[in-house]
């Protein structure tokens, strides 16, 4: 069995991440979202869907960007068809 890093579980279904060449082991979603996922800068939640970035800010949605006055600067990364 593996130990989740997060809330020290011992579980047989525990699942590894990779993230930037560090592997972190994890029972649930849960405690994945808990140490991997951003931080919004407005409200604090964690974001665990695309989100939005400003000057390297993260926002968990455009009111929370336009809340902290950053929504003009919002760029979206999908390419133009």
């Amino acid at each position: 069995m593996a130990t989740c890093d997060v809330c020290g579980n011992d579980y047989d279904k525990a699942f590894d991440v990779v993230v930037a060449d560090q592997r972190h082991t994890f029972d649930s979603f849960e405690c994945a979202i808990q140490l991997l996922a951003p931080t919004c800068q407005h409200c604090g939640c964690k974001i665990i869907g695309h989100g939005a970035e400003v000057a390297g800010r993260m926002y968990c949605c455009a009111h929370c960007a336009h809340a902290a006055d950053a929504s003009d600067q919002l760029v979206d990364r999908v390419d133009d068809a």
